[in-house]
């Protein structure tokens, strides 16, 4: 009797379309598809995702093992402004904190005349402060005021605010006032939704760690009403199934504990997008990799050296500065659903505004009235007129008219305006490409881009000419790329404690007690996921900086006994660091002190990542991948042939102009490039010799 088949689910909802993927657990075979995304309810398009690729594999949901999901509602919610009004307590004297925010202006504005700050996240009505004081090694210097606590709480009651964000002054080092703080809201207050700074981020620097928590405080109603609802849905489906989310750590978290932590959702698509691409590109034999995930609304570019994306802790959404551990992913507006527009100069401009899935692109059946990149590449040829093999039909006149319109008011032809709409979009996704790399002191040509979404791959060619690129490889349904990723992402949690002591004056047993503290955090927090303790795996790293530097560079601590050899270890790495980072360091310089701030643990939970599973050889040529052509542009109109991806072969070779066609994506191929497909089915973009 055969064995039951078991599957592993992984969702990714994105502006445009919702992606999904399913892995059987035992040979390692993947089926694909996509579903409309459902903006009003993004719970609805997320199980019409499960139930279809159930269906296409002809399975219960007993069959399936887990699920994971990567999630926009955090993200959407701060970039659209949708906050309800938020109440912030914070130490006396410390009431203006927001307000007075950082000295430095975004880049861009020049100098502080052109900027203006952003609205604070909490208005200055909204803020009560609390008597009590303690210095930054937590010593109590002023206790607790459990009156102005509790005056603090009965206002926020009275005035129907039910959402609190608790920040003390160095509340980093020792707990107690804020915890103190926790117990009067929840007695005076208990309808309230709290989040206090040191469950939050037990890291110093006010000001971030007051918005990292009031943020934290304003998505975790719905967050939690989200996660919450398709829990609920999902046990119709599956009974019981664990049910895991996607961080912007580039881990994942059961969905009973991601309610408790929402501010850790943030970029958890672009996360799982950025570890499904250094999968496919590690397996295929590629270590130092650009990613670009392109979808409907934005473009998304990530660094990956030796199969790991790179972290930050400087990142924001929207206007908010968020210091929680995440994948450092830049985004541009630059999407398929990006819309083309003229600026009051007169010149042409696309995104950040995007027709998104509703109404989406002038071509879709009910399009907008606004020309986008789609629209560009449909009336260019290079995507065919329909999407999803044929579930959405695109009307190319619809698409014709809008740019005709627009090349009218430019004074140029049909075929201008559009090369020139996707000629602009090309260039935002370089330019973020060389923010994750020249700016970060990396050289873009020492890299292998991949390129995945919906539409990441249609602007491949033009990006290896403007960045000089070697190779581009496009993974197999690279439209789910992101939805894969979720499959091969472990357990994740990140625990963070701020020591700032002088190298020469470190004391190793606070260090010691410090760290296996922060361990005994992240193992509890695992043994409640399920992890044994001998599967549990513990990642060590620290916070350096030289006296006098507003910022840290982060480098690993060695696992073992930590002792003097392996503190100057870690030391002689942060020289190094530094030095790739920004071109120069002290390490022979005596003068210049060493000062650790940070000392940080994740703790992490192994999941069986998916197997590779290479493509099956064929007979004959690309011959039998042909399935037509069509007039196409790239130097002026041409037939050009159209070929099926999923007839290609291992070896096959695709020279252009050609356009390579699958469910979710298409890879034009201009002149004088080249694809040749890999023995996982990657296809491998390089530029022809004499080019």
């Amino acid at each position: 009797m055969a064995a039951a088949r078991r599957v592993r689910i992984g969702i990714d909802t994105g502006g445009t379309f919702t992606d999904v993927v399913a892995v059987d657990e035992d040979t390692g075979a993947t089926a694909t598809t996509k579903t409309p995304s459902t903006p009003a309810d993004p719970a609805e398009g997320f199980l019409n995702g499960v139930r279809k690729v159930l269906g296409q594999l002809g399975l219960s949901g007993d069959a399936v093992t887990a699920v994971s999901h990567g999630t926009t509602v955090a993200t959407n919610q701060l970039l659209e402004g949708k906050l309800d009004r938020i109440g912030f307590i914070t130490t006396e004297g410390y009431e203006s904190v927001l307000e007075i925010a950082r000295q430095s202006v975004p880049d861009g504005y020049g100098n502080s005349y052109f900027w203006v700050k952003p609205p604070r996240i909490v208005p200055a009505d909204l803020v009560r402060t609390v008597r009590g004081r303690l210095d930054h090694t937590g010593a109590e210097v002023r206790p607790f005021d459990r009156d102005d606590a509790v005056a603090a709480a009965r206002f926020f009651r009275d005035a129907g605010i039910t959402t609190v964000g608790v920040c003390f002054l160095h509340a980093y080092a020792d707990d107690t006032h804020e915890r103190a703080m926790l117990e009067v809201l929840r007695e005076e207050h208990p309808g309230a939704v709290v989040s206090i700074s040191s469950q939050v981020l037990r890291e110093y620097r006010e000001y971030e760690r007051s918005v990292t928590t009031l943020v934290d405080a304003a998505v975790k109603p719905k967050v939690g009403a989200y996660v919450t609802n398709i829990r609920t849905r999902l046990d119709e489906i599956a009974p019981g199934v664990p049910f895991y989310v996607m961080k912007s750590n580039g881990g994942v978290l059961s969905a009973a504990e991601v309610v408790h932590q929402p501010i850790t959702t943030m970029l958890s698509g672009p996360a799982a997008g950025a570890l499904g691409a250094a999968l496919i590109a590690g397996t295929a034999g590629f270590d130092r990799v650009l990613t670009c995930d392109g979808g409907g609304t934005s473009t998304d570019v990530t660094v990956v050296i030796d199969g790991e994306p790179a972290l930050t802790t400087e990142g924001s959404v929207g206007d908010y500065p968020s210091k929680i551990p995440m994948i450092d992913v830049v985004t541009v507006g630059a999407g398929g659903g990006s819309i083309a527009w003229l600026s009051p100069e007169g010149t042409l401009k696309v995104g950040p505004k995007s027709a998104g899935a509703d109404p989406g692109p002038m071509c879709y059946p009910r399009g907008g009235d606004q020309p986008t990149v789609t629209d560009a590449h449909v009336v260019l040829g290079r995507i065919p007129p329909h999407l999803l093999g044929g579930e959405i039909p695109l009307s190319v006149e619809a698409a014709r008219g809008g740019l005709e319109a627009l090349g009218g008011r430019l004074g140029l032809s049909l075929e201008r305006t559009a090369l020139g709409i996707l000629e602009i979009s090309a260039w935002n996704q370089a330019n973020a490409l060389r923010q994750v790399t020249v700016a970060r002191g990396l050289d873009v040509r020492d890299f292998t881009l991949t390129t995945f979404g919906g539409s990441g791959s249609l602007l491949a060619c033009r990006l290896m000419d403007v960045l000089g690129l070697p190779r581009t490889l496009v993974p197999p349904n690279p439209g789910n790329v992101s939805a894969f990723g979720l499959l091969t992402v472990d357990v994740r949690n990140d625990y963070v404690q701020t020591v700032v002591s002088r190298h020469t004056d470190l004391d190793l047993d606070r260090v010691r007690s410090v760290f296996d503290a922060l361990e005994d955090q992240a193992r509890k927090a695992l043994d409640g996921e399920g992890f044994g303790r001998d599967a549990q795996r513990m990642q060590r790293t620290a916070d350096l900086r030289y006296v006098g530097q507003a910022f840290e560079v982060r480098v690993p601590v060695a696992d073992g006994a930590l002792d003097a050899a392996t503190t100057e270890e870690v030391a002689q790495a942060f020289h190094a660091a530094h030095r790739q980072l920004y071109g120069y360091d002290f390490a022979d310089d005596p003068r210049q002190a060493v000062e650790w701030v940070n000392l940080r643990v994740s703790g992490i939970g192994p999941i069986r990542r998916p197997d590779m599973v290479e493509i099956e050889p064929r007979d004959g040529g690309t011959d039998r991948a042909v399935t037509g052509s069509r007039r196409v542009f790239f130097d002026d109109w041409a037939d050009t042939p159209t070929l099926d991806r999923t007839a290609l072969a291992p070896g096959d070779v695709v020279r252009g102009p050609a356009v390579i066609e699958e469910f979710g994506s298409t890879v034009p191929i201009h002149p004088g490039f080249a694809a040749t497909v890999d023995a996982y089915g990657n296809l491998l973009l390089t530029k022809e010799s004499g080019q």
